[in-house]
């Protein structure tokens, strides 16, 4: 009996010790994988950095090197950019665009996703369907654009918030964030005497911080990023955002078209392009470490009901 207690023993450390060795080899695994990941997505953005700082002569020497020194970079390009109104203007059609829309998507997103949550409302089920047919299905470009035209839309910024004022993905994780709200904190508001509105204000949102979080991000990344939309409904150029200058930018020919040499800051026209790039994305790079602490939470929470 012993010895066939000392052989199971033995077994089971092997097996142990087996189990550990897959463990630690796809712990390695998956280390490299991310690791290859990182620099996959880190090397363009730095490449983008380099360039963005490489001065005028070192370019005509030796080219474009991703391990320049700093001590040798320049930030003429820079300079250059936020001296053009143009790019200054675009940078703030950017800013309230963006704010306009979140503050559009999310109250929208918000109580609609808070009002789908009560299996008591009138005609919910049928709500949900037609939300959910939209998801699947849409118009399409051109009636949309007729729409947004018959609505005397064009040249508006309304033209580019209110066809994408609500998106259903969003909308469904919020919803499902709501529904893991326990139901007795508004019960208690309800009989305390709260209504509706009061409870949603002072109780569901404070308690869906990582979900509001999310969502807002989610929305400020795509309107941040859309250069298709304005170029679509707008025609005036001082409403053009920063993702559509940036667009001309890159595609120029000619870089002088869209910004004015200055002697006094001598930068390459490959420099400014990729300072362009870097500016349009600081933003969402500072916001985002913000936010970050919330998003895993927001998302695997409002992804799944209890």
């Amino acid at each position: 009996m012993e010895n066939q207690l000392e052989t199971k023993s033995i077994f089971k450390f092997g097996a142990g010790k087996r189990e550990k060795a897959r463990i630690s080899a796809f712990d390695w695994g998956l280390a490299v994988f991310l690791v290859i990941v990182i620099l996959i997505t880190f090397i363009p953005i730095w490449y983008a950095v380099v360039v963005s700082v490489t001065p005028l002569e070192l370019t005509k020497e030796s080219g474009y090197n991703l391990f320049l020194s700093p001590l040798h970079w320049s930030f003429a390009a820079y300079v250059q950019l936020f001296s053009q109104d143009s790019f200054l203007q675009a940078l703030w059609n950017s800013l309230v665009l963006t704010t306009m829309a979140i503050i559009i998507n999310m109250v929208l997103t918000t109580l609609t996703a808070y009002g789908l949550i009560f299996k008591d409302m009138p005609g919910r089920n049928l709500i949900l369907t037609l939300i959910l047919f939209t998801f699947l299905f849409n118009a399409g470009l051109v009636p949309t654009y007729i729409l947004v035209k018959n609505l005397n839309l064009l040249d508006t910024y309304m033209a580019i918030i209110l066809p994408n004022a609500v998106s259903v993905y969003n909308m469904l994780v919020m919803r499902a964030f709501f529904q893991n709200i326990p139901a007795s904190l508004r019960e208690s508001a309800i009989v305390d005497g709260a209504n509706e509105f009061q409870v949603l204000w002072r109780i569901v949102l404070p308690l869906s911080k990582p979900i509001l979080l999310t969502i807002g991000l989610f929305y400020a990344v795509t309107q941040w990023n859309d250069f298709f939309n304005p170029i679509l409904y707008l025609s005036n150029n001082d409403l053009m955002p920063l993702p559509v200058l940036l667009r001309n930018i890159l595609m120029a020919g000619n870089i002088n078209d869209y910004v004015e040499i200055n002697s006094l800051f001598t930068a390459p026209q490959d420099a400014l392009k990729m300072a362009a790039v870097i500016l349009t994305m600081v933003p969402m790079l500072i916001v985002y470490p913000w936010i970050q602490r919330h998003f895993t939470k927001g998302v695997l929470v409002g992804s799944v009901k209890e």
